[in-house]
């Protein structure tokens, strides 16, 4: 959780805040997305986070990658934004959050894959017909949804 989060929780508890995230979707040379299995609530997704207070979401998103997965992103190409009411989110502890996110495709990459400690139980690339949406964070459920409708269940780019 982000420290500008952070604070802003201390003073509203769990009350709904806007929260605006960076994100990415990091895509193999074979067309495999890199997702991790969260440790808060055992869903899969892709790496992504809260913008820190004067802080360029594309930047955010860089580093929400790193931070999560270890992959360092060359390239981001802008994919979609996800709000509305689908993309509102109650974490397991109750913090209530309504995303406004912007998610980005990686192709181009370089690092060691490795998973956040705190965050990730388990990183694995999956083909979009391995994707179960019922195994998928809710909140980002229509990000994969688009995902599919763009490139096909064999996630063709």
């Amino acid at each position: 959780m982000s420290g500008y989060i952070m604070d802003l929780r201390k003073i509203v508890g769990h009350r709904t805040l806007i929260q605006c995230a960076g994100s990415v979707i990091c895509v193999n040379e074979r067309g495999e997305l890199l997702l991790g299995r969260r440790t808060d609530n055992h869903l899969w997704g892709y790496a992504g986070g809260s913008v820190e207070i004067d802080e360029a979401v594309e930047d955010c998103a860089r580093r929400e990658l790193f931070e999560e997965m270890g992959v360092v992103a060359d390239e981001l190409e802008f994919f979609c934004v996800n709000s509305g009411p689908e993309a509102h989110y109650v974490y397991p502890n109750g913090d209530e959050v309504s995303n406004f996110e912007i998610v980005y495709l990686c192709r181009k990459y370089h690092g060691e894959i490795r998973r956040q400690e705190e965050e990730m139980e388990e990183l694995r690339f999956f083909r979009v017909d391995e994707i179960d949406l019922d195994e998928i964070s809710p909140s980002i459920r229509p990000v994969f949804r688009r995902y599919i409708e763009r490139f096909g269940p064999a996630g063709k780019q």
